[in-house]
């Protein structure tokens, strides 16, 4: 299956997208709310803190397909450097992660603004992670149905091995949750994620600062959600 059959279209804001069930977007708006609410500090202090250290832009903008492949812009804090090589090419992507940057990727506080997202129904709290557009023309028939639900701030694979997992694996347990949806799931998978997160377990493959491309079905290599 291709990207070109599957929607092209910024989603907006969406009181309750398509195919969502009514409970687990009242869950997200609910939760969202609070969290925002409550993290709005936490978010500013981050902000600031970028700022002084490297500048602007502050947030990491890019498109990611979501609910039914439809593309939408992911909102991250920023953790990469700017700088470049002679020839004025951002250099790779282990040289302008900083140390402050791997501190706020393994502490998932560059995801904050994603919250954002889940407000205007573009992603989920708990869902496939959403990953980039190339992709999506990559993926077989059967891992594009992790985008028969919408994509989330955690999900089930980031329990499960997160970065230390190969693509097949990562997106046969993304493949498992489209199937297995329960809200007593999400909940279930919400607490874990804490526990993920306090460990700093699975951050990053053993050796590795950033992941690796998912190149095709043939790519055995380790997944990025980045």
């Amino acid at each position: 299956m291709k990207a070109e059959v599957w929607y092209n279209a910024s989603m907006g804001f969406t009181l309750l997208p398509k195919g969502v069930p009514p409970g687990k977007r009242l869950f997200d708006l609910l939760l969202t709310v609070l969290a925002i609410i409550l993290l709005s500090p936490v978010m500013l202090g981050v902000a600031l803190f970028i700022w002084v250290k490297d500048g602007r832009p502050v947030l990491f903008n890019q498109p990611r397909p979501g609910l039914k492949g439809r593309i939408f812009t992911l909102h991250k804090f920023r953790t990469m450097s700017n700088a470049m090589d002679k020839k004025g090419r951002p250099l790779p992507d282990d040289q302008r992660l900083s140390r402050w940057g791997r501190i706020l990727r393994g502490t998932s506080l560059d995801e904050l603004p994603e919250l954002f997202n889940v407000l205007l129904g573009e992603m989920s709290w708990v869902g496939p992670r959403p990953l980039l557009v190339v992709y999506l023309e990559r993926y077989s028939p059967e891992q594009m149905r992790r985008h028969d639900v919408l994509p989330g701030i955690t999900g089930w694979a980031q329990v499960n091995g997160r970065n230390a997992i190969t693509w097949e694996e990562k997106f046969a347990l993304d493949v498992w949750y489209v199937d297995h949806w329960s809200l007593w799931l999400d909940i279930k998978i919400m607490f874990m994620t804490v526990g993920v997160v306090l460990r700093g377990k699975d951050v990053n493959h053993p050796g590795d600062r950033t992941e690796g491309e998912f190149k095709g079905n043939r790519d055995s290599g380790s997944g990025s959600d980045r």
